[in-house]
């Protein structure tokens, strides 16, 4: 064979290799935390869907560099997602360029972004709308593309938002999947918080999940009549019991929990109520006799009847600090007695929310038991006290800002919220009470439970006779992560497929330094125009002179 024929017959190769290369298509995903690796439940998910599904995506348009970032691992994402599944598809659309009225969108349940940006030495604002929506079967929902997290900056808002990603569209996928939503049941009996102060928890378990009350047949206490009730209910809430239980109640608890039900648990074991301290300034803090401590103590759990005082993590209160020209004047000060629940623990519950706040929360000291694994969410600072009760609480005890960590040596933590997983015994399984209850059981299936040592902690503000976003401080203006943590609570315990994992993904984003950016981009600009033309100039060379060799 000659050199002309060699020649021939590697470009018809290569030809033939580049062509072979579009039909036959594979990615590796080379990434250390295996970014662009679906998990097998998101598969799962994505495999169920048995219809055409639209997806819509606000990201288009001239965004910052970190936005376009986002907006291409979106689009990485969602090409996955069609891969695994043809019936679904996806669009990215500029709402601003389409003019598309904002209430429009907000009608979806999408908020704005205003976000300033600076081109050229001249700072203007960018408005964008950050969801995706998702259509399918005649209905449709949003899903937000941008985690809200106070005290991060934007490129740990860019790291977290990508990290979220997966699940938040898995999850509402799987959502719209599920031809019937699981129940959630809330116990009506221990004078219990009040609907409208229970409105804003109501309101987020809504949005996945059907939910109702459970109030006993006999109006008096929860009985044998009561169990087919229960039997339908997924998940029991149980926020801020006020009335004791009666033996004969824990029993109709314990076998719930033995046949597989969950349960949310917010417990005051101390009576403390901000709004009669702030009328009288000091007030009387007493326990409160639930008759849980053998219940609890049966799941290795110990909720301590003393007050939480927390010297370093804690929220703000706003008070009347002076009088000018009779005007009073407000002051911010940290209040010990509602301390902070700052994530410090790689938990899917706790990641990626803001603070949590508690009021007047008590602690609670784990025990440990065989079969059952323990997971504590929030816990104390290391500058925190108990006080014991009956004790006084006043207003008095307010802390400067400037005096953080000068008050009290280092103390253990004290423990706010666990959730419990495993097969849980029967409190009653040697007990006499077990011969009341037909089909008793002595232990339960797989199961999860959530005890969290404030009752307060489910409760929202209530302003002129409308209740308020649970988390939202009307006095101070704050946004807490309450309804983030209790609604990724709810998502935990009724997580049946996984998909609660996928918010243990931790992706480091690696972002352009815009500084070097700017300083060098004149050579690289120059780099780029002239390379290619160098390529080319070497390449036509070697033809040239290879075809000279060829055919003198």
């Amino acid at each position: 064979m000659n050199k002309k024929n060699k020649i021939t017959l590697i470009i018809i190769t290569v030809l033939l290799i580049i062509g072979m290369s579009g039909l036959v298509y594979k990615r590796f995903d080379l990434t250390a935390e295996k970014r662009y690796t679906l998990s097998d439940s998101t598969i799962k998910v994505l495999e169920n869907v048995k219809k055409p599904m639209t997806i819509e995506v606000y990201l288009e348009g001239d965004f910052p560099a970190s936005f376009k970032q986002l907006s291409n691992e979106t689009k990485f994402m969602l090409d996955e997602f069609r891969k695994i599944n043809p019936k679904i598809d996806y669009k990215f659309r500029d709402p601003i360029a389409e003019k598309i009225p904002q209430d429009t969108l907000k009608g979806m349940g999408m908020q704005p972004s205003i976000l300033p940006d600076m081109k050229d030495g001249k700072i203007s604002e960018i408005v964008m709308f950050p969801y995706a929506a998702i259509k399918y079967n005649g209905y449709g929902t949003s899903v937000p593309l941008i985690v809200q997290q106070s005290g991060i900056d934007a490129a740990t808002q860019l790291s977290k938002s990508i990290e979220n990603l997966e699940y938040n569209f898995a999850s509402t996928i799987k959502g719209m999947m599920e031809e019937t939503a699981k129940n959630i049941g809330f116990l009506v009996n221990q004078q219990e918080l009040s609907p409208d102060e229970f409105r804003g928890f109501l309101d987020l378990a809504m949005e996945n999940y059907n939910i109702g009350p459970v109030i006993p047949e006999n109006k008096t206490e929860l009985s044998l009549a009561d169990v087919p009730k229960l039997k339908q209910m997924d998940a029991l809430v149980i926020a801020k019991p006020r009335k004791a239980f009666t033996d004969n109640e824990k029993v109709i608890l314990d076998q719930y929990i033995m046949n597989g039900g969950k349960t949310l648990w917010m417990i005051d074991a101390v009576n403390a109520e901000m709004d009669t301290l702030f009328q009288a300034k000091k007030i009387m803090a007493y326990p409160i006799d639930l008759n849980l401590t053998d219940f609890m103590f049966n799941y290795g759990l110990r909720i301590n009847p003393a007050l939480t005082k927390d010297m370093k993590k804690s929220a703000l209160v706003r008070i009347v600090s002076g009088e000018v020209a009779g005007n009073p004047q407000y002051s911010s000060f940290l209040w010990p007695y509602f301390p902070l629940g700052i994530a410090e623990t790689k938990n899917p519950i706790t990641k990626n929310i803001n603070p949590v706040k508690f009021e007047f929360p008590t602690s609670i000291d784990t025990l440990g038991r065989p079969n059952i694994k323990t997971k504590v969410l929030f816990e104390s600072s290391e500058r925190t006290t108990s006080k014991t009760v009956p004790n006084y609480v006043a207003l008095s005890e307010i802390v400067r800002t400037d005096s953080i960590g000068e008050m009290e040596r280092p103390t253990p933590p004290k423990i706010f919220a666990v959730a419990l997983e495993g097969k849980f015994k029967s409190a009653y399984a040697t007990r006499s009470e077990k011969n009341s209850y037909p089909g008793f059981k002595a232990q339960s299936p797989e199961n999860k439970m959530l005890v969290i040592a404030d009752g307060d902690i489910a409760r929202n503000q209530i302003w002129k006779g409308q209740p308020l976003p649970l988390g939202e401080d009307l006095l101070t203006k704050e946004h807490y992560g309450n309804a983030q943590f209790l609604r990724n609570a709810l998502d935990y315990l009724l997580d049946d497929s996984n998909i609660m994992e996928l918010r243990d993904r931790t992706i480091e984003v690696r972002l352009l330094d815009r500084q070097r950016i700017d300083s060098e981009k004149s050579d690289w600009q120059w780099f780029n125009l002239l390379l290619p033309l160098g390529i080319l100039g070497v390449l036509g060379a070697g033809f040239y002179f290879l075809r000279k060799k060829m055919f003198s």
